[in-house]
């Protein structure tokens, strides 16, 4: 018997990163040992100063309760606390702070509370995946904003007639960029704040590598003039402090939308893991050396592949935060079929740009998550494939 599903579960797309899983594990089983360079899980471990108040906390009598659904008081004021020494912003933890697990509950929470059928929302493509799959869930249209290679991977704001902007509901922003790496200045920011004013849509700024640049770190869309009337932004601790696996975040901005998501998650979320909060608390109230470091250690990674790759006749993008590695496929050759011959002749794994929507067809990303020896020899591997399959683009 089958049973018949709904049109929301009908809708849902395969996930790229649980489909590369399983292809690497494929190899894997038969005998390929495989440098997986697909995914952007941390291989580093939290301080320790984050995991001792974790361990802590565990044994507080208090923690075994639920928490507060806006999240732990001692969470919220370390996040505003975070927002005030690093991006000089001032925040309300009461109305503009909101604990969700992760930037993806996030997101699902804003995409639910700001887009009914047929509304427009507007992303730049290359694109994080769950914008799309959110987007088609809901039934939204979607508007992808091409980015430019000759901008730093950034969208041509000025290049979308106006009438079109009036149609849209939603843009959402991501920076630094994944796949690509790239960040965004001050300005671009500005202007989309000023198009959202002008055209009456909100913002939704994923900002899950926050801290995570190449020389001065990303600044908080919430820096913007004008930004805390029309912008919400997600912030993950997975990244910047190795805590993936302990799955806690916040949502920050415009009162208003924090009170929507807020209103949708008391129905439909779940509460951050108490300790986890009280160990989130550390992490953002503290010193933060550590993600600076982090930082500084990608960025020696990024040299180490982004090199080694230009040394192989590849075009690399100088990205310049995140933990990624955004390389063109040679001429001939897309995306999926350059992936496809590094897994299969080199042992290397890494996402095509198809993954990421139409405008990185024939880019391939590749993650820093793996230590220094891997990446080198990935990148040697890569370097020794046939030299007519890989020459410079035409």
């Amino acid at each position: 018997m089958t049973i018949a599903l709904s049109k929301t579960a009908q809708s849902i797309p395969p996930n790229v990163f649980e489909r590369m899983d399983r292809t690497v594990a494929q190899a894997r089983a038969r005998g390929v040992d495989v440098i997986d360079l697909s995914k952007g899980n941390p291989d580093g471990f939290p301080e320790a100063r984050i995991r001792a108040e974790a361990k802590a906390a565990v044994d507080r009598l208090g923690n075994a309760r639920y928490t507060p659904f806006d999240g732990k008081p001692l969470f919220l004021q370390a996040a505003a606390a975070w927002y005030a020494h690093e991006h000089s912003v001032a925040l309300d933890p009461g109305t503009q702070l909101f604990a969700v697990e992760g930037a993806v509950d996030g997101l699902a929470a804003a995409f639910t509370v700001l887009l009914d059928p047929g509304d427009v929302v507007a992303f730049v493509d290359p694109y994080y995946p769950s914008y799309h799959c959110m987007a088609r869930m809901l039934g939204a249209e979607e508007l992808p904003l091409p980015a430019h290679a000759e901008l730093g991977w950034l969208p041509d704001f000025d290049a979308v007639p106006g009438e079109t902007w009036d149609r849209v509901k939603l843009l959402v922003l991501n920076y630094p960029n994944n796949p690509t790496g790239a960040q965004a200045p001050p300005r671009f920011f500005a202007r989309a704040v000023e198009l959202a004013v002008r055209h009456g849509f909100a913002i939704v700024h994923d900002f899950a590598y926050a801290s995570l640049g190449v020389h001065e770190n990303q600044k908080s869309l919430l820096a913007v003039p004008g930004a805390r009337e029309v912008g919400l932004e997600i912030v993950s601790l997975s990244k910047m402090y190795a805590m993936a696996g302990w799955r806690a975040g916040f949502v920050a901005g415009n009162e208003q939308l924090v009170a929507a998501v807020k209103q949708y998650h008391y129905q439909m979320g779940s509460m951050v893991t108490s300790f986890v909060q009280d160990a989130g608390a550390a992490a953002l109230a503290g010193d933060q050396a550590f993600v600076r470091e982090q930082a500084a250690r990608y960025a020696a990674r990024r040299a180490i592949v982004a090199e080694g790759l230009r040394a192989a006749g590849y075009n690399v993008f100088a990205s310049q935060g995140g933990l990624y590695v955004w390389a063109q496929a040679p001429a001939a050759m897309t995306g999926d079929e350059l992936a496809a011959r590094w897994l299969g002749e080199a042992g290397v794994a890494a996402l095509p740009g198809s993954c990421f929507g139409r405008t990185g067809a024939q880019y391939v990303r590749l993650s820093l998550l793996q230590p220094s020896q891997r990446l080198h020899e990935a990148v040697a591997r890569i370097g020794k494939l046939s030299p007519d399959m890989e020459k410079l683009h035409a």
